[in-house]
């Protein structure tokens, strides 16, 4: 397998790790409305697990409420065990037809939890980052041994895996800082 080819497999892998804490950062909310809050939220819908955004409409009509309306509404029963069953710490409030969620102002000792939150995520992201240089290192020490890559070619390959790391990992940190900035602005 070539240099390039290893280095490709070894960024494609950082990205997912990057791409999947965005998403869980998504998820932890912030003083503000988002759709973004549930919209990923999974809902057993006809015995499979669904993104609640397939099956319902998620708006934001005030700065701290969300509003979901199912498509179905003999849905609404399932969604709110979704909601329960998640650890969002909303309560949902349903008519019948449709289900407010009201964000509560967070307090300081809440605001300090979920900034805890943010860092575990970063660190699952840093430690699947690492893991990925540490698979591409080892595709690179099987291949210089298998006399398909030159040594110089290897080392090389090595400081540009050891570059890719440290800029994803700073990628990861600017996503947590940002998302941190977010969750303690009053």
């Amino acid at each position: 397998m070539p240099v390039d080819d290893i280095l490709l497999d070894c960024e494609m892998h950082m990205e997912k790790a990057t791409d999947h804490l965005q998403l869980e950062l998504r998820g932890i909310r912030t003083g503000r409305a988002s759709p973004a809050l549930v919209e990923h939220m999974k809902v057993d819908y006809y015995g499979s697990p669904t993104d609640l955004r397939s099956i319902a409409a998620i708006a934001v009509p005030e700065a701290t409420q969300l509003l979901i309306k199912p498509f179905n509404p003999g849905d609404i029963r399932a969604i709110e065990k979704a909601i329960n069953d998640s650890k969002i710490g909303l309560t949902p409030h349903s008519d019948g037809r449709q289900i407010r969620l009201v964000l509560p102002s967070l307090s300081q000792e809440r605001r300090l939890q979920l900034t805890g939150q943010c860092k575990q995520f970063a660190e699952a992201a840093k430690v699947a980052i690492r893991n990925a240089r540490r698979d591409a290192n080892k595709v690179l020490e099987t291949e210089e041994k298998g006399g398909v890559v030159a040594e110089d070619d290897a080392d090389h390959g090595k400081e540009q895996i050891q570059e890719l790391t440290k800029q994803y990992e700073a990628k990861v940190d600017e996503l947590v800082e940002k998302k941190r900035a977010e969750i303690m602005q009053i």
